[in-house]
């Protein structure tokens, strides 16, 4: 009896691992390098005119939604057994696609010879992990609080100024707003501060160096970070 236990659960803990991923291959970079050419892989997605294939979180939900499983803990497994088999042997009649988009994009082309089953897994595995209602209302409610946020100040948490400056707050370096009021008639060396770095300019920061933008920044944002910056004032102080 005891055998017959110890066999039964060994037997369970072999299926069970049989389940569990079998490859350390990064989803996210196959992603990126077999599909981004064809489908866009943005969290929301971006539309285009000339897309050649739908943004991939679409396709990502119309499988989900339509493939056929006997149970909702089954449906991810069969999604990336879907997604094995399609990629490399596509067909319209297995496509969840309707008639209109399948006229638009047509059935997409064949994969053999330009990805294995372990790549289209670890790539499935991913695409159903990060394409959730999920990660799209967070990302949605990012997008929605950086879109309220003035030009400036996108610019300035897209290189990352905000970790150094806060605009009425000093933390590596001075705040925005005391930046702002020691240069209020000299933008210019707001500008050369960002562009060729600074060092000793204030007496508390002494020993911190502002590392140089150049090359890094575009002349277009580097205008509109200026311009914020120059307009920054301290909000405690209303």
């Amino acid at each position: 009896m005891i055998k017959i236990i110890l066999g039964l659960a060994l037997l369970i803990f072999f299926v069970g691992c049989e389940k569990k991923h079998t490859s350390n291959l990064d989803g996210k970079k196959l992603l990126e390098e077999k599909c981004s050419a064809c489908h866009n892989l943005d969290l929301p997605p971006k539309t285009f005119t000339d897309e050649k294939a739908p943004p991939m979180m679409a396709v990502a939900f119309h499988i989900k939604d339509f493939i056929k499983a006997s149970s909702e803990s089954d449906k991810i497994p069969k999604a990336i057994d879907f997604v094995k088999d399609y990629v490399v042997n596509p067909n319209a009649s297995k496509s969840f696609c309707d008639k209109k988009s399948l006229e638009s994009y047509g059935v997409m082309p064949s994969q053999k010879g330009k990805v294995t089953q372990d790549e289209l897994e670890a790539i499935a595995e991913y695409m159903f992990e990060h394409f959730t209602l999920k990660n799209l209302d967070e990302a949605q409610a990012i997008e929605n609080r950086l879109r309220k946020m003035p030009t400036g100040e996108r610019v300035a948490l897209k290189y990352n100024c905000l970790s150094c400056h806060k605009k009425d707050k000093d933390v590596v370096g001075p705040s925005f707003a005391k930046i702002a009021k020691r240069y209020v008639k000299n933008t210019v060396q707001i500008r050369k501060s960002i562009e060729n770095g600074s060092a000793k300019r204030w007496k508390e920061y002494r020993s911190v160096m502002m590392p140089s933008f150049k090359n890094k920044i575009s002349n277009k944002d580097l205008d509109v970070l200026v311009q914020w910056i120059s307009q920054t004032k301290n909000e405690q102080s209303k």
